[in-house]
């Protein structure tokens, strides 16, 4: 009995240990993926910290401007920050406008937007890059500006862009118009009323569905394109997510917003009729073939692109955005520019830019991407 009753002490102290170590390995593992590592926000990756260079970084970093990007900032500032322990990034998600205001007002370190700078907005930037400095446009972001809608009992829509035009400019008012139908010769469309959801402030996305209206229904899309919602009627909401939110609940909705918005709350998009072999979806990949074929139009550091929304290449989304962060080329303020730098670093590198297709966004093209971190490289 003392022998069975000793045996028994022993497996059970052994047992013990066995799990207190388990108990320590499980923890020392946590410590370090905490170390190396930072959530992806669902997307099922991560960047690992080691390749996340914190060289001059430090306190808080403010920044504005595009709704269109804020689904990839939030996963750069948190694997960001993850990385760069007692670094704080704060990105206000409002709109391109705002944030170019916010820029030229000395109120952030970068802006976000998808348009590149007017003329007139460079010239207001050379009075905060001081020393000669102005502002250039820094292309981090491409994809899809998704037509999303929400009509029960139709699960796939095709749409050309005189018939996007009509409906935005409130021409074709009932989702079973001869126009709609005709591109959609199999769907049950409903005679019911289209409810089309817009920005209500100053949007590069807005803008940029201008541009492409313009160039390819200029006939049913006669306004210059501008960031403020130039057509009559429809109804107005503050920024994408809104927008996205709008057409979710709304059945007869339709609006535009990016690819993100629309993956995150499973919202059908449109598939445009470019004049291609097939209608073409809106996804990373076929956004990706239209940006490759962009080129920079930029001067000096400037990295503006100019897009093709004409094109009728089989499997390219013509309907894209590409978003910059504007800085300073040179005569950033001295107290973020060591993190503005840093940062930037981060997402026009390997690791920001492969996390961008699971969130429905499209890296940018490599070649471009090169010149970027050569510029981010070169700030001063």
């Amino acid at each position: 009995m003392k022998l069975q009753r000793k045996n028994r002490l022993r497996a059970t102290a052994l047992g013990v240990i066995a799990v207190s170590s388990a108990l320590a390995l499980t923890a020392c593992g946590s410590d370090d993926n905490d170390k190396t590592s930072g959530s992806t926000g669902g997307t099922g990756k991560t960047s690992a910290a080691s390749n996340i260079k914190c060289d001059g970084a430090k306190g808080q970093l403010l920044a504005s401007g595009s709704s269109a990007q804020k689904n990839a900032m939030d996963l750069w500032v948190k694997n960001y920050m993850a990385a760069c322990k007692g670094v704080e990034i704060n990105y206000k998600a409002s709109s391109s406008g705002e944030g170019i205001i916010a820029f030229n007002q000395s109120q952030v370190g970068f802006a976000g937007s998808d348009s590149a700078l007017k003329p007139e907005e460079v010239a207001n930037s050379k009075k905060v890059c001081t020393g000669g400095g102005q502002g250039i446009n820094l292309p981090m972001v491409g994809g899809p500006i998704a037509i999303g809608y929400h009509l029960e009992g139709v699960d796939s829509l095709v749409l050309d862009a005189p018939t996007v035009a009509k409906i935005f400019n409130s021409k074709i008012k009932n989702w079973n118009d001869e126009a709609i139908a005709k591109l959609n010769p199999s769907a049950k469309l409903p005679d019911k009323a289209i409810q089309a959801f817009h920005r209500s402030q100053d949007s590069g996305t807005t803008q940029n569905l201008g541009k492409y209206l313009g160039a390819t229904a200029k006939a049913d899309w006669p306004y210059p394109a501008e960031k403020k919602w130039p057509a009559p009627g429809g109804q107005a909401a503050a920024g994408s997510s809104d927008v996205a939110a709008q057409v979710k609940q709304t059945d007869g909705a339709i609006g535009y917003f990016e690819l993100s918005y629309a993956t995150a709350q499973s919202i059908k998009t449109v598939d445009l009729n470019t004049g291609a072999a097939a209608p073409v979806k809106a996804t990373p990949e076929n956004a990706s073939k239209a940006i490759a074929a962009a080129k920079i139009k930029g001067t000096g550091k400037d990295l503006a692109l100019g897009l093709d929304y004409t094109t009728k290449a089989d499997g390219a989304y013509p309907l894209v955005l590409v978003t910059y962060e504007i800085a300073c080329d040179k005569g950033n303020k001295a107290d973020t520019l060591g993190t503005v730098k840093s940062f930037l670093t981060y997402t026009a590198g390997d690791e920001g830019q492969k996390i961008l297709s699971d969130a429905g966004y499209a890296p940018i093209p490599a070649e471009i991407n090169a010149k970027v971190r050569e510029t981010v490289a070169g700030l001063q």
